[in-house]
């Protein structure tokens, strides 16, 4: 089985999925922020491509579009663009920046290139829309507002029908067709800079959609285990199981449709954290009580990406040795007179691995693979059961509650699939994964220390292939760097530098140097998603 992944929706969708908002993505970088935040009130929302198909799109029986922002002009050659059926397909439109240029330009408007750009915050005022009825998705909105621009092409003149409901102090901000249900702002009320934001979201999903909030953890759950129910039938499966809250809650979910039918895997890559390997497997044991199976393979993992440096070379390698490994496996498994045909793998695939790894933006190019999604060999012993593939990871964590995982296991930060292979740059060997082992131990241990490890998103230290001049006793040295890297998120979409106090700094450098052989210099990491992703590679 192929295991190149689509966006196709399942057929039929579950219940709680029906009625949602499907957004299509013109290359924005807040368009999974938007799918978020609908979410947020509890109705499903599904990101495709711009460039989707009106079947595609009607097979999740949406009750509205959102039609994404986007760098692009509307007048480039390669432009993104949508069916323009989806106007006219009887549900409403919301368009978001170039959304609602695409909208304007679409159906007869003029869009032009702003004699002045607007980046950043500006000041709305609705009064130009005071003659006409209250806009539905201004209801309850204040007069004016402080709102959050990113565009430089501008509407000019509007499309027939239509009429301007905001302007700002240069551009028109928001225009609808009422009677179309057509409605358009040049805004981004997604994110949190937008004031009065959410309450305008709400109002396209609730007073001009009429969408049921309907999504919820409890219906995720009974659904989902009753599509697993179906899937599996007879046959057994394995779990590639990490011990982070994604391969943990997605065993965990479906050991309650499986039961003994379900055998997890543990695989040592060798690129692991410090002591993580027997920690994990106690931890799934004995306080989960799941059948775990562990794997020391760290010598073949590390045999196959001798001589590698190229970073998508190496998550590829190690997606396609996992698959390897659990082929393997799967084989002693069945060899037993007590195992039935295994005839699947079950990951913790999450939204935005499907969304990195695979581009859903219509001309966009990947961001980066993902060793479970882009990363699996095209020719797949099994077939896939990834029940979390349609969720982010605060979401996960909320399923996991309704699963009743420990604490330690749903705050537990996450950690890429191909593991150190991402934070050690360059080719991968034994002795620098064992410096990096001590450095990134010594980076969590004082993360809580300080009672910052469950307000964090991530903390970790990459080991870079940079060596510079030191000092160490009376000795000049030639030693090796570490970058500590330490970030805020909510879904690892967008993500932001934590402002570590200086003290904490100082013990993490301090502590490294003189413990981690060979480190003579420790830099912190001050980049945010985007433009940098959160791993290094």
């Amino acid at each position: 089985m192929s295991s190149t992944p689509t966006m196709q929706p399942r057929q039929p969708r579950p219940q709680s999925e029906r009625g949602g908002i499907v957004v299509l993505d013109f290359g924005g970088q807040y368009t999974q922020l938007i799918a978020r935040r609908i979410r947020e009130q509890q109705v499903f929302s599904a990101v495709l491509p711009c460039n989707s198909s009106l079947e595609k799109i009607k097979a999740f029986e949406p009750a509205g579009i959102v039609l994404s922002g986007g760098p692009s002009s509307v007048y480039d050659p390669q432009a993104p663009k949508c069916d323009p059926n989806v106007l006219s397909i009887g549900v409403p439109v919301l368009g978001i920046c170039y959304g609602m240029q695409w909208i304007t330009h679409t159906l007869g408007g003029k869009v032009v290139n702003a004699g002045r750009q607007e980046y950043g915050r500006a000041s709305l005022d609705r009064s130009c829309g005071t003659a006409r009825p209250e806009s539905e998705i201004f209801a309850g909105v204040p007069q004016s507002l402080r709102i959050w621009n990113n565009h430089g092409d501008h509407v000019h003149t509007l499309p027939e029908g239509f009429h301007a409901t905001a302007m700002t102090e240069n551009a028109i901000a928001a225009v609808e067709h009422a009677g179309k249900k057509i409605y358009a702002v040049q805004f981004h009320p997604e994110v949190n800079h937008t004031e009065n934001g959410t309450q305008i979201l709400r109002n396209f999903l609730f007073r001009v959609c009429h969408a049921e909030p309907k999504w919820s953890g409890a219906a995720f759950i009974e659904e989902t285990t009753q599509a697993i129910k179906e899937k599996v039938g007879e046959k057994w499966a394995i779990c590639a199981l990490s011990g982070g809250v994604d391969s943990t809650v997605a065993a965990v979910l479906v050991h309650r449709v499986m039961g003994e039918k379900l055998t997890n895997i543990f695989v040592n890559t060798g690129m692991l954290r410090k002591n993580e390997f027997a920690d994990t497997l106690e931890m799934l044991r004995d306080r989960l009580h799941l059948k775990v199976i562990g794997v020391d393979a760290s010598d073949r993992f590390l045999e196959k990406l001798k001589g590698v440096s190229d970073p998508e070379r190496k998550r590829k390698i190690i997606g396609g040795e996992f698959i390897a490994v659990f082929a393997e496996e799967a084989q002693k498994l069945q060899k037993g007179d007590a195992h039935g045909e295994i005839g699947f793998l079950v990951q913790g695939t999450l939204y935005p691995d499907v969304i990195e790894s695979v581009s859903v933006k219509g001309p966009s190019a990947t961001i980066k693979t993902h060793h479970n999604v882009g990363g699996l060999p095209e020719n797949m012993p099994f077939a896939l059961i990834e029940p979390l593939r349609d969720l982010f990871k605060d979401e996960v964590r909320r399923i996991g509650k309704d699963l009743g995982l420990p604490s330690e296991i749903l705050l537990k930060h996450p950690f890429p699939g191909p593991g150190l292979a991402v934070r050690l740059l360059g080719e991968i060997s034994r002795e620098p994964l064992v410096t990096l082992q001590d450095a990134d131990a010594i980076v969590t241990e004082e993360i809580r220390s300080a009672g910052l490890y469950e307000k964090v998103w991530q903390a970790f230290a990459v080991l870079l292939p940079v060596r510079s001049v030191g000092v160490m006793g009376d000795d000049r040295t030639y030693g090796l760097t570490v970058a500590v890297r330490v970030v805020q998120s909510d879904d690892a979409m967008t993500a932001d530098w934590v402002r570590l106090p200086g003290d904490v700094l100082e013990r993490i450098s301090t502590r490294i140097v003189n413990e981690v052989r060979g480190v003579t210099r420790v830099v912190y990491d001050i980049s945010s998603k985007p433009p940098s992703t959160i791993e290094w590679e």
